[in-house]
């Protein structure tokens, strides 16, 4: 199959190859970094504008209410997320180790581990959504046409829940096996299939947010039934041969494997949780200002989630090509790859921080119709912010990757709850009630990623990680 030259894999490369000739990286991991990050990060970018078209289009059908009202339902559906990359973290974790150690087996026994774990958790979640999308809503709010719209969508939304999970654990499988291609495919086609689909039932059939969400749970089970095909078949048409195959009649609940993914994926639940959780007091804070800023405030984090799509390629990046040297015994190469990425990872985000900087008014115009609205100078600066804030961001991401890697999870979960409920919340809520203002909101945003940086990084650099990898490497050595 022939792989087109994509302008996301251009750019990182470029900014690589800049970095190796300055000595600062080195340029052999230039490119199996941006091999594993970049495919990740165009599946962000597909995923996020999916998140902020949906915003987009149902704030064009309806109005800042209906924006308003999926903004309050978006940390529920966040919870799918937390719990299934939470679970998919040890599976990264478990995967990259054994694919390194070629203990296929192992693996195997991995992913169908984490499977049923992932299935366990999101099942009480959905029912609970589907049974009290009004009453949760109504934490955050208690304007009725937001709750209605939110509680509304929030009901469809149920269905998808345990989907999202299971295909978070999909595309770890493949990244911890050296394979970012293939989630890329699978998981940014499903992204392309949410709008399109979303916007045949917004605007074709007039179902509003019920229609996005539609859209939504619609494309979660496409993606689930092609990672499916392609774990069992071991190929998928279009991609070809994959590199693992895991035969579905197995042992799911294999105690041991189950205690290690728990293990290490329960910090990166509640890590992932922490803004999860932050969302409600955050947005009834940001309620506090009004409507308008309420609106604001959720195209900002849409646009955010964008910017914050380098991250996510990085930090799987090095937890793959860190849980491989690992898994083989070099943690000396495992700590310098990690160092490389971390140095990689800032100069990315610097880049597209300076890119949406430039452009934070016309982006923002795309999300509201009225130019003259009072949200779009709130939004623009919150962008800008957010533009500021990408340097830590930078930093958080790529080193949690290696600590994921080894297992050594904690950490950055603890950076998580400081930087946001010790700091990001308590200035925003100044900023509320306080002359501080609007001010409090900006420097929420950056307070919600410098901290955890500073947090993260000062773990890795102790080395600890390194030693705490041996607890969950394989026994089977790889073959010569």
């Amino acid at each position: 199959m022939v792989r087109f030259p994509n302008p996301v894999r251009l750019l990182i490369l470029a900014v690589g190859w800049v970095l190796a000739r300055v000595g600062l990286v080195a340029p052999e991991r230039v490119r199996r970094t941006t091999d594993l990050a970049w495919p990740r990060i165009v599946t962000g970018l597909a995923r996020m504008s999916k998140n902020a078209v949906d915003v987009a289009m149902v704030g064009l059908a309806i109005g800042p209410v209906a924006i308003a009202g999926i903004g309050f339902a978006s940390p529920y559906w966040g919870v799918a997320f937390s719990l299934g990359g939470g679970m998919a973290g040890g599976t990264i974790a478990l995967v990259s180790q054994r694919y390194g150690a070629d203990a296929r087996d192992e693996l195997g026994q991995a992913v169908r581990a984490s499977a049923a774990v992932v299935v366990a958790v999101s099942l009480p979640v959905a029912a609970t959504f589907w049974l009290f999308p009004a009453d949760l809503i109504a934490v955050m709010t208690d304007d009725a046409r937001a709750v209605e719209l939110g509680a509304d969508y929030l009901r469809i939304l149920a269905f998808g829940v345990p989907f999202a999970g299971l295909n978070l654990v999909g595309s770890r499988v493949y990244i911890g096996a050296d394979d970012a291609w293939t989630p890329m495919v699978v998981r940014g086609g499903g992204a392309l299939a949410n709008v399109v689909l979303s916007g045949v039932f917004i605007f074709g059939l007039d179902a509003g947010v019920v229609g996005a969400a539609v859209g939504t749970v619609l494309a979660n089970v496409l993606v689930t039934a092609t990672f499916v095909a392609g774990l069992v078949w071991g190929r998928l048409p279009g991609v070809g041969d994959l590199p693992v195959q895991v035969n579905p009649v197995g042992t799911y609940l294999d105690r041991e494997t189950i205690v290690d993914l728990v293990r290490i994926g329960l910090p990166v639940v509640g890590r992932n949780g922490i803004w999860t959780v932050a969302k409600f007091p955050m947005l009834a804070i940001v309620a506090l200002f009004g409507p308008g800023v309420v609106a604001a405030y959720v195209i900002s984090r849409r646009i955010w989630g964008l910017m914050n799509t380098p991250g996510w390629g990085f930090g799987l990046a090095a937890s793959s090509l860190v849980g491989q040297e690992l898994g083989t015994g070099d943690e000396r190469a495992a700590e310098e790859y990690a160092v490389d990425i971390v140095v990689f990872s800032v100069a990315t985000y610097v880049v597209a921080a300076a890119l949406v900087g430039a452009f934070a008014e016309p982006i923002v115009l795309l999300f509201v119709g009225d130019a003259s609205d009072l949200s779009i100078p709130v939004a623009v600066a919150l962008v800008y912010a957010a533009c500021v804030a990408a340097v830590g961001q930078g930093v958080k991401a790529a080193t949690a990757g290696p600590l994921d890697a080894s297992g050594d999870t904690r950490w950055p979960f603890y950076s998580q709850v400081v930087g946001m409920f010790g700091v990001a919340i308590p200035v925003a809520y100044l900023g509320a009630t306080t002359s501080l203002g609007l001010m409090g909101l900006y420097l929420s945003f950056v307070a919600e990623t410098t901290v955890p940086a500073v947090i993260n990084y000062y773990r890795f650099s102790t080395g600890k990680w390194k030693a705490i990898s041996r607890e969950f490497r394989p026994d089977a050595p790889a073959d010569d």
